[in-house]
């Protein structure tokens, strides 16, 4: 907010009004300057006389008059504001999530009976007063009722504060001292309970400007991507809008409460389910002074922490550099303040600061390494082809089940856990028919609604396993309400890899959690077969389908059979 401050003369230290001083007599500015020598027992919320004189000088001014108190009872601002408002100097910034206050709190008047304006509380809780209050000055200059308002502690079914009214200035026997100890004792408390070691918490943001349910479902994956990359997930804003802000994406009053929630529950980083430009997150991060991170940067920053072989951590990091590379030159500030934690890990990270020039230099050192890693793994599917070793690839939505299928068919020990891509780079398994015929069967990389395209570019060595599949198990969790959505996402990728045509077998998973009554019908998604990978329930049917589609199918379409050839550690066919 703007604001000017106004030294006195003679004052003899760094004490000032603050705020418009014009048209104020001589004597009226020694008496605010006066205010300054005044003491509030720093047992007491404030004393009556110091409440009438600031309630006098209000009316004589015909403005708005606050003080800023400091915990020792101490005067530390006299802010003189206009009629209807007040404006606080600026103060520096307080630490989101530390369990502490300012140690300030706001005196101030009101001149036409109103009672706490939007402003007040906002200063409140962007400004970590220790309480602001509101003293009803009447026409002679005398206080009356007293509005004032605290903030409350994350996870407090009454909101974001608490707003309370009293008739009168006398009678108030309330200890501060005890009351704002006990405050931010109920703040540490719930900031433990928030946070657990280690972790950051966010805020998720989604905009709109279509179907708000589809948003609701793309806001809610995103807060299980979050908590895959290791974030608290602290609050969820969504925001309908008939076009989206250029600056921001945002409105600034959405992304003021946005601000006002992270302040609240300590989070410190805003994570939107879009796609941000350069410059909307360099506006993003000067205006909130908090990490700004979009659904790209974390998908990146997951990959990142799952990438474990040198081709996956070579993706990872073209992968980063083609996204940072356009904000390099722009945004070094917000840049700066991104780097470290969410966003900023994996094996790029000492390269976020870089200028364009060395970003294109390394750029091409590792597009040259991964294409000599492209080319040996071009040697091995050529050995594959060589002894007729048909090559199965499984796809699918993350965390739909994929490797829990492999390890259940191969008897593998591939890692497998409760998140989104859990598994980054691809495994590959023999699996033999009792009729002594063989395949690879290949785990590959989940997919997701909005892969961001330049992870698609960088995986493109590893998605060419998909590509020369012979045929595709496509992996969906039938449990998901949102499967048939999955279920299109995937091909929206499959016919970007030019893979559309490829044999493929729908196979709907995790069947054992549902009600056979509530099982998805396999008649409307051609061969498909329903399964429960954990379990086992219906690998035979699965395992005949894959027999029929490389084999079988085949022999009776008058064409010869996939040959299986003689192994050396394996018997004749």
């Amino acid at each position: 907010m703007q604001w000017t401050s106004t030294p006195e003369s003679g004052a003899g230290d760094i004490q000032q009004i603050h705020g418009n001083t014009a048209g104020i007599k001589p004597s009226q500015k020694r008496a605010l300057q006066a205010l300054y020598h005044r003491r509030v027992p720093p047992e007491r919320f404030f004393t009556p006389e110091l409440l009438r004189r600031l309630c006098e000088l209000s009316r004589q001014l015909s403005r708005q008059l606050g003080l800023l108190v400091d915990r020792r009872g101490y005067v530390s601002h006299v802010i003189v504001g206009d009629a209807h408002s007040l404006f606080i100097p600026e103060l520096g910034r307080s630490r989101a999530g530390t369990g502490r206050f300012r140690g300030l709190r706001l005196l101030h008047t009101h001149l036409r009976a109103e009672s706490l304006s939007r402003d007040d509380l906002t200063d409140l809780a962007l400004l970590r007063l220790d309480l602001v209050m509101a003293v009803h000055t009447d026409i002679r200059g005398l206080p009356g009722a007293v509005d004032f308002a605290h903030l409350l502690p994350p996870g407090s079914d009454e909101g974001m504060w608490r707003q309370e009214t009293r008739p009168s200035i006398h009678h108030w026997e309330d200890d501060y001292q005890a009351f704002i100890h006990d405050l931010e004792s109920q703040f540490r408390k719930g900031d433990r309970l928030l946070r657990a070691a280690g972790q950051e918490a966010a805020i998720t943001i989604g905009v709109t400007t279509g179907d708000a349910q589809t948003a609701r479902r793309s806001l809610e994956e995103l807060a299980r991507l979050a908590e895959t990359a290791g974030l608290v997930v602290a609050d969820a804003i969504l925001q309908l809008r008939r076009k989206l802000d250029g600056r921001t994406l945002v409105g600034r009053g959405k992304l003021q409460e946005a601000m006002l929630k992270a302040m609240h529950l300590g989070a410190e980083v805003l994570l939107f389910d879009h796609d941000l430009s350069p410059s909307q997150l360099r506006n993003l991060a000067t205006f909130t002074e908090l990490k700004v991170v979009d659904r790209t940067q974390l998908i990146l920053d997951i990959f990142a922490q799952r990438a474990t072989t040198r081709e996956g951590k070579l993706q990872v990091e073209v992968a980063q550099l083609r996204y940072r590379r356009p904000r390099l030159a722009i945004m070094p500030t917000a840049m700066s303040r991104l780097t470290g934690g969410i966003g900023g890990r994996g094996p790029g990270e000492s390269k976020l600061e870089i200028n364009r020039r060395r970003a294109d230099e390394r750029l091409t050192r590792l597009e040259r390494r991964l294409a000599v890693l492209a080319r040996n793994r071009d040697l091995r599917r050529a050995r594959r082809r060589r002894v007729g070793l048909p090559l199965v690839s499984i796809v699918g939505y993350t965390n739909a089940g994929k490797s829990t299928l492999l390890n259940t068919i191969t008897r593998s020990q591939v890692n497998v856990e409760d998140k989104l891509f859990a598994t980054l780079d691809p495994t590959s398994r023999r699996f033999r028919f009792p009729q002594e015929r063989e395949i690879i069967l290949t785990d590959t990389v989940g997919f997701i609604q909005r892969l961001p395209r330049d992870l698609v570019h960088a995986f493109k060595a590893t998605l060419e396993e998909v590509v020369q599949a012979d045929l595709l198990l496509h992996v969906v969790d039938a449990t998901d309400p949102s499967w048939s959505l999955h279920l299109g996402a995937v091909q929206q990728v499959l016919e970007s890899l030019g893979v559309r045509e490829t044999p493929s077998i729908t196979v709907f998973n995790k069947i054992d959690a549902l009600d056979p009554a509530s099982w998805p019908d396999p008649a409307g998604h051609g061969d498909a077969v329903l399964v429960s990978a954990a379990v086992g329930i219906g690998l035979d049917k699965l395992m005949e389908a894959i027999e029929n589609a490389l084999f079988r199918r085949n022999a009776a379409d008058g064409k010869p059979a996939v040959p299986c050839q003689r192994l050396q550690h394996h018997a004749g066919c």
